[in-house]
């Protein structure tokens, strides 16, 4: 289906043909002036000057070629040359019953599909989920839930930290406290026991403390360093361990990802492209890309534009080793070999754009990359406490994820206990799902460039712009529609009519602005635009609510109809969230 939009501009535009003129003034609107009309077009202002009329007269031409329309229902004359319209109530009936037949809502698929990467995530193993890592997650689920939505084949990668110093500094510290070990013994010959022999707590308390044993002790350090590269030149009880802390992390892992909604199609890390790194060095060295600076392995990306210095990319350090540069230009250039995709997407803190433009850059000169192929950076701003500083624990500490989720579903808990007759075990299932909700549309109803303030009072309040006055709505709905089932109603056997009063027309309008939402949404990778609109078509069902009785309407057809559009609001509604990464209860 088209936008309802599109099917206006184009009567519009048909209009001012017929009248005469050029078909491209046609253009229409929301109105500013919801008071007075529901679009507008003003191209008889701009049409003044090229035909040598008055925009009155102009706007009268086509206001007469409109009269008999089907698709407005008034079209009148604002001096100096507005247009001011209202879509017939037939018209706008037809148009949601198109929509409630489509499986997507009347949503077209994608001219062109892509095959999208989107990497989110990017955690480092053995350490655990911090709120820092909330956004990423977040903005990432809720993208890679869009554009598929939108007809795309996308891949979502974590990316892990996997590789590098941490895993020998881990390795170095356990050594240390278990030098008994069979993975220490070089003579070992054996199979490796199945089971690590630490748990996940003990392996985060481990990084830390050989994180701050390497800062006071260079031995220890170097140690460590060592113990890296033994593990990376495969060193066998290393690698066995290694492989141990990966199993470990990556289960607590999906096990906190789960707690978000979130999943992964690829759990690939930096580890993945070890060995494929001699290879990119080399090809970048005898193609002449790279070159060496300092003992340091360069390759030049500033551009004759560029109006600001941009620093060479290090491919490898003075003492040959690898870097975060290094293994996101090999991990390109494997998913060009092995995936091929459309396009990719980087969802990091916006603090390292400078870092991804520098990637990108040698990735297009280095021709790891075809120009086809386009690289995106979704630079997400800080999640911050109501002192406008970064979200901390009340004590001043990082706070882990899980304990942020679980203070959410606390609040949302005590929040469903007052005054509500439900069960403690029914009580705590609801705040999980609504505490979730409050954690993503609080996040994603900003612009993901932007800082916000994490406000857990405003963030699970019932009332306003929050993820739980979203579902409130959506259950509030289910609520008249079981009632309706209750007495003997069929949700199968509604029939939309016209709307018979202004908020049932308010209601019908937002439903029918879906697909170009979505759209929008996907082409701007934005989806605090799908936080907009559900926010604005929650409101509107809560006006119509109020002002309507739905089932005590003793005109069967017109009860009937409301139903048809409840149906087609919460199917709206639920789709929304879903795109979001978050689902609503039966009852709250």
């Amino acid at each position: 289906m088209k936008k309802i939009l599109e099917l206006i501009s184009e009567e519009m535009k048909k209009g001012f043909a017929l009248a005469g003129y050029n078909e491209e003034l046609g253009k229409v609107t929301l109105s500013n002036r919801p008071d007075l009309c529901e679009y507008q077009c003003n191209g008889a202002m701009a049409g003044a000057k090229q035909y040598k009329k008055a925009p009155l007269v102009i706007a009268n031409d086509v206001a007469e070629r409109l009269k008999d329309s089907n698709i407005f229902s008034e079209v009148s004359v604002i001096a100096p040359g507005f247009l001011n319209l209202k879509i017939s109530n037939a018209f706008l009936r037809d148009y949601l019953d198109g929509m409630s037949k489509d499986r997507k809502f009347g949503l077209e698929p994608a001219g062109c599909p892509k095959k999208i990467i989107i990497d989110y995530g990017g955690p480092n193993v053995a350490k655990p989920l911090h709120v820092g890592h909330l956004r990423s997650a977040i903005i990432g689920e809720s993208l890679k839930r869009i554009l598929r939505y939108a007809g795309n084949e996308v891949i979502g990668d974590i990316h892990l930290g996997d590789w590098g110093l941490q895993m020998g500094l881990i390795i170095t510290e356990l050594k240390l406290r278990n030098p008994e070990l069979i993975y220490f013994d070089e003579n070992f010959a054996g199979e490796y026991p199945k089971e690590a022999p630490f748990t996940i707590s003990e392996l985060e308390e481990i990084y830390p403390t050989a994180s701050a044993k390497s800062k006071e002790d260079p031995a220890y350090k170097e140690a460590a360093m060592d113990a890296t590269y033994k593990l990376q030149s495969g060193v066998k009880g290393y690698r066995a361990l290694w492989q141990h802390i990966l199993n470990v992390s990556v289960t607590d892992l999906k096990r906190n990802y789960n707690n978000l909604n979130v999943e992964f199609d690829l759990w690939k890390g930096e580890s993945d492209v070890h060995d494929i790194i001699p290879e990119m060095v080399t090809y970048m060295k005898e193609d002449g890309y790279a070159y060496e600076s300092e003992g340091a392995l360069v390759v030049d990306v500033k551009e004759e534009t560029d109006t600001k210095e941009i620093p060479p990319c290090m491919i490898l350090k003075s003492d040959g080793a690898a870097l975060y540069n290094t293994t996101d230009l090999a991990t390109i250039m494997e998913r060009m070999s092995l995936i091929k995709p459309d396009e990719m997407i980087y969802v990091v803190d916006k603090r390292q754009a400078l870092y991804f433009e520098q990637v990108f850059r040698c990735a297009r000169k280095t021709k790891l990359v075809s120009p086809r192929v386009s690289l995106k950076f979704l630079g997400f701003g800080t999640m911050n406490g109501k002192d406008g500083k970064p979200f901390k624990t009340r004590e001043g500490g990082v706070m882990r994820l899980e304990y942020l989720i679980k203070e959410i579903n606390e609040e949302m808990y005590k929040k469903i206990m007052a005054g509500r007759d439900v069960s403690e075990e029914e009580a705590r299932e609801i705040a999980k799902t609504v505490g979730l909700s409050a954690i993503k549309y609080g996040d994603l109803s900003n612009q993901a460039s932007k800082d916000y303030i994490f406000d857990i009072d405003r963030f699970t309040s019932f009332e306003g712009d929050t993820g739980p006055y979203i579902l409130y709505t959506i259950v509030r709905i289910k609520s008249i529609l079981n009632k309706y089932k209750e007495n003997g109603g069929s949700l199968t056997l509604t029939t939309l009519q016209n709307a018979t009063s202004v908020s049932e027309k308010e209601l019908m309008m937002e439903v029918a602005k879906f697909n170009e939402v979505i759209e929008n949404a996907a082409n701007d990778i934005a989806p605090h635009k799908i936080c907009a609109y559900i926010y604005d078509l929650a409101n509107a069902f809560n006006h119509f609510y109020h002002e309507t009785k739905i089932l005590t309407e003793e005109d069967e057809t017109k009860k009937n109809s409301f139903i048809a559009l409840l149906v087609l609001t919460r199917d709206v509604l639920e789709t929304c969230i879903d795109l979001l990464g978050f689902s609503s209860p039966e009852r709250m």
